[in-house]
């Protein structure tokens, strides 16, 4: 069966391949959860636009990376949040918030999945986030969770 990914599989491949598996495994993993969809010629118009958004977010190498970290660790992240008087928050900080805060200080796109938080943000106050950009490239931002 000839498939389009549109997620990264293990050990298959990456959005906007083209890949050749068995029927089973296609019929019912890949495409019931969103993984890949069928190969036609219109379906393979759309790996255009997958690869483009993917080069888009896309790190080239390690000097890039580099450039990005000094880029994130010079932002002034704010993240408003409900909590209540003594300060503690109504849930906690997720990954998400965290790219939304990011991209709203003015920094670039972080895919959510590269969000590193050691324990998780339940108070206000400031609180240190790994973001992982390449295996040995990690930046450390200072996140200011506010009560909103």
């Amino acid at each position: 069966m000839k498939l389009i990914l549109t997620a990264s599989v293990d050990h298959l491949g990456i959005p906007g391949e083209i890949v050749e598996v068995k029927d089973g495994y296609g019929r019912n993993y890949l495409l019931p959860r969103g993984f890949a969809i069928k190969w036609t010629k219109g379906a393979e118009k759309q790996i255009d636009g997958i690869k483009r958004a993917r080069d888009a977010r896309e790190i080239r190498n390690v000097e890039h990376a580099r450039e990005i970290r000094t880029q994130l660790e010079e932002l002034k992240v704010s993240l408003p949040a409900n909590a209540g008087d003594s300060g503690k928050l109504f849930g906690a900080v997720t990954a998400s918030d965290i790219v939304l805060a990011v991209k709203k200080a003015g920094g670039p796109a972080v895919d959510k999945r590269a969000v590193e938080i050691g324990k998780p943000i339940k108070n206000v106050g400031t609180h240190t986030v790994g973001l992982k950009l390449t295996s040995g490239v990690v930046a450390h931002i200072n996140v200011d969770v506010v009560a909103a």
